[in-house]
Order: structure tokens, then C-alpha cells, then sequence
């Protein structure tokens, strides 16, 4: 083949492929499809050019949308400032130091002119450039660069660069998770290659998708989820290949007390499919009779069209019927499908042997949590994520009150960036306040035969205090 000979290959951008989009802090994931426009920061441009290219490369917006490879040249026109003053307490940023306007550079991005040529002109045509200091300048034309730059990166998918662009857009569909707290607790959980992991979360994905990512496709991923059917928006931004899938399976959180009882029927069918068959049908019985109404027609009209309207009517039932039957049948092949799946992953969690529990959810972790770690081996860690420590506080005090969990962690998250310049290195003015709660632990094996909270059977008796007599 001809991509045997080329080493770079698995990191050069196919067609098909899932990357993400990166232009400063904003990032989008996308895939790469030939003739199809992407809006990305209100603008459209066009990913034909981008396959072949290698990953984290800088394409330049040209006209039209289309993404040319971005020339690394160095340029001494804006940001090699010459002129500089001593302090900024004379400045006064009333706005009136810019003489161009909104209109004068809309006119100029019409006429073509590039970022650079804008931000010259921009500090050309300040009264007040020239009289700041050089950290000043710099920190300027900064943020002239990161309005006016017309770049894009393309960057491939990783499970730090998927959690900060939900983080970044919409945190709440993560529950607010952040990229230091999801690293955290892939470590608590101790997942790798090889392992049984049960998951349950409503991240969109993320977090499911982060567990994957792993794995590297070896050993198995059960996702336990509630609803009609499990959300993994957020594992379609990874690009997993085929066999990441087949090791992952799906169960509904609502069928676990059965499991665990001994009285779920994998092989009977899904009351809630059943529901929505019957709805269906009954819907289309009821619109049958209204259009064989509408289609009727008075005995005088029958009488000179009888032959042409037979003929049309009796086509479009035999269509109809035939257009019923694929759908029923791809409704069968759906609930087989959705069933097999069910007998698989009930198969799996009836050993009773994962190696590791993952929860991150909005819901109340208690009650997930206590029906979820029977399903695990002794010696073997969980680990539960929430936005709230309270909902944490109760799960950890249930824990040391029933037992069967030891090294219980309840711990907050905590990051902080830096600017590191030279000569001016300190933490950014603007930080995440918080990253959540996450309360860690390892499963223990308990002896049922005692009840809990009896005293041990042996153990030192306890001390009397000695009382001396007193003589008088």
C-alpha cells in the first residue's frame, strides 16, 4: 500500500476522521468531511484542504472559507517596537486613543488586508502606544492578535482537549467537570488496559469516553444508564475505530435491583418497546379510516372514475402495506438487537467481578452507589464525582456506617494556571473557582453472619480504674 512506506501516517488527517478545531481557548469538534462547510467562531470555512496534513497544524483562512497551511515567519512590523516609555500613570484609557473605527477596519478586512497589516495600522493610528511600557506593548498586541488572527489549528481529539471545550462551552452538560478532576479520578479508579469497569455518569459521554480512551479497546466498559437509552455525544468527538466498541456494553440502571434479586427475564420483551408499539398502531388504525374517508366520493363521480380510482387506490394500499411492514421490521430487528445487548452485558455483571466503579452524575449518588458496589470484587476501588460535597458527605457517612469500603477519600480539586513570561511569571488574574468533590475508596469482603454494628468476638477487656480506700 501506498501509506506502508510513510511513518507519518496515523498522524496525518484522512477524510472521515474526528479532529477539533482550536483557535485560542475556543475549541469545536468536527469531522472531516470533503464539500461541507463548518461554522466555527461565526465564520465558514471549508476542511477540503486539511486532509493530508499533519495533526496540530495552523491553516490560515483564505477567501471563500478554505484553509491554507499557515507560513512560520517571523515578522519585526508589529511586534519589534522600538519606542517605549517609563510607566503608564499618565494614560488614561478614556477611548478616545484610536483614531480608526469599527467601520475603517470592517473596510479593511473587506479589502483583504491580513492580521498583521491590521494590527500595524492599529498601532500606527494609537496616541497612547508609543508611552506604554514594553510589557504594555506586548501584552497589546496580544490581544490584537488573538481578535484580528484569522487561524485555525487542527488538533486530534484527546480526552484533556474533549473536557476543555465542554468545559469551556457548555460545563453544564458535564456537570461542570473539569480536565484535572477527570484525570484524578481515572487514577483513583484505576483504569487500564485489561480491566471490568462499570460506569455511570450523565457527562454526555465524557467521561465514557475518557475510560476508553484508557483501555486502549482491551477489557470491557459497562455503562449503566438511565432513560430509554444511553447519551454518548461526547464518545462520537473521540473517533474511537471499530473494536474500541466492541468491548463496550450497555445495561438500564432500572433493571439492577432485578439483577441482583435473581428475576430479570433478558429473553422477554422490553414493556416500554411494547408501549410504543402499541401507540403506534393504534395511531395508524385511527388515520386509516379518516383517509379512506377522504378518499370516497359520491356514486356519480364513482360511476365515470371507477376504473382509474380503483386501480390508483389499490397501488398506494400495497405500498403502504409494504412501508408497514419494513417498519415493523426494523423495529423487530431493533428490540433483537436491544435485547441481546441487554443478555450480554447482564452476563457480564452477573459474576459479580468488575475491577473498578466510575459515577458522575447530577443524580443523587447514594443510592446508585450502595446498588452498584455489589457488583464489584473485594479489593478493587470506586470512585464518585459531584458538583456538591453534600451528596458526598451522605454517601460517606452510609459507607462507614454499613462497612464494606475502606481508605474512604473525600477530596476537592483544586488548579490553578500561571502566566510564565520572562520577568513577569504569576497566576492568572481569572481561574475556575471550583472543580467538584470526589469521594474515592476500595471495596472490602464482609461477613454477613454478624449484624453490623455488633462488637468483635475477641478483643482487650477494658480497663478498670483503680479506687484507693481511703482510711480516717
Amino acid at each position: 500500500m501506498a501509506h506502508s512506506e510513510d511513518n507519518d501516517y496515523e498522524y496525518r488527517i484522512k477524510e472521515g476522521d474526528h479532529v477539533v478545531l482550536k483557535r485560542g481557548d475556543v475549541y469545536k469538534a468536527v469531522q472531516i468531511q470533503r464539500k461541507k462547510k463548518v461554522i466555527f467562531e461565526k465564520q465558514w470555512i471549508l476542511l477540503d484542504n486539511v486532509v493530508g496534513h499533519l495533526y496540530s497544524t495552523t491553516f490560515e483562512v483564505a477567501s471563500g472559507g478554505s484553509l491554507q497551511p499557515k507560513e512560520d515567519k517571523e515578522t519585526e512590523s508589529s511586534t519589534d517596537v522600538k519606542v517605549a516609555g517609563t510607566d503608564n500613570r499618565n494614560i488614561v484609557d478614556d477611548g478616545k486613543s484610536q483614531k480608526l473605527t469599527r467601520d475603517d477596519i470592517e473596510t479593511m478586512k473587506e479589502q483583504g488586508l491580513t492580521d498583521k497589516e491590521i494590527i500595524k495600522q492599529l498601532i500606527d493610528n494609537s496616541a497612547t502606544f508609543s508611552n506604554k511600557t514594553g510589557y504594555a506593548q506586548d501584552k497589546y498586541i496580544k490581544k490584537k492578535k488573538k481578535k484580528y488572527e484569522n487561524t485555525v489549528t487542527v488538533v486530534k481529539p484527546t480526552c484533556r482537549i474533549i473536557a476543555m471545550m465542554y468545559h469551556g462551552r457548555e460545563p453544564g452538560k458535564i456537570c461542570h467537570l473539569r480536565y484535572d478532576t477527570l484525570a484524578q479520578m481515572l487514577t483513583l479508579a484505576n483504569v487500564h488496559a485489561g480491566s471490568k469497569v462499570l460506569v455511570f455518569e450523565t457527562c454526555a459521554g465524557l467521561v465514557l469516553g475518557a475510560i476508553m480512551e484508557r483501555m486502549g479497546g482491551y477489557g470491557s466498559v459497562i455503562q449503566m444508564y438511565p432513560g430509554d437509552g444511553p447519551v454518548r455525544a461526547g464518545v462520537e468527538c473521540f473517533g474511537f475505530p471499530t473494536h474500541f466498541h466492541d468491548m463496550l456494553h450497555e445495561f438500564p440502571i432500572c433493571h439492577v435491583n432485578a439483577l441482583l434479586a435473581g428475576t430479570l427475564d433478558t429473553g422477554a420483551k422490553d414493556p416500554t418497546a411494547e408501549e410504543k408499539q402499541l401507540r403506534v398502531a393504534a395511531v395508524e388504525e385511527q388515520n386509516q379510516p379518516e383517509a379512506e374517508q377522504q378518499e370516497g366520493s359520491p356514486e356519480e363521480e364513482n360511476m365515470v372514475t371507477n376504473t382509474s380510482d380503483d386501480g390508483g387506490r389499490g397501488q398506494e394500499k400495497l405500498e403502504k402495506e409494504k412501508r408497514q411492514e419494513a417498519k415493523a421490521q426494523e423495529r423487530k430487528v431493533k428490540l433483537e438487537e436491544k435485547r441481546r445487548k441487554l443478555a450480554a452485558a447482564a452476563t457480564l455483571l452477573e459474576g459479580r467481578n468488575a475491577d473498578g466503579l466510575v459515577i458522575a452524575s447530577h443524580f443523587h449518588p447514594y443510592s446508585v452507589l450502595l446498588g452498584l458496589l455489589k457488583f464489584l470484587s473485594p479489593s478493587r476501588p470506586f470512585v464518585v464525582f459531584s458538583q456538591y460535597k453534600e451528596t458526598l458527605i451522605e454517601c460517606y457517612t452510609k459507607l462507614k456506617e454499613q462497612g464494606g469500603a475502606i481508605n474512604l477519600m473525600l477530596t476537592d480539586t483544586w488548579l490553578r494556571q500561571y502566566q510564565v513570561l520572562p520577568d513577569r511569571t504569576h497566576p492568572l488574574l481569572l481561574m475556575s473557582g471550583g472543580g467538584g468533590y470526589v469521594l474515592s475508596g476500595t471495596t472490602v469482603a464482609t461477613d454477613h453472619s454478624k449484624p453490623a454494628g455488633s462488637p468483635p468476638a475477641e478483643g482487650p477487656a477494658p480497663k478498670r480504674q483503680k479506687v484507693k480506700d481511703s482510711e480516717g
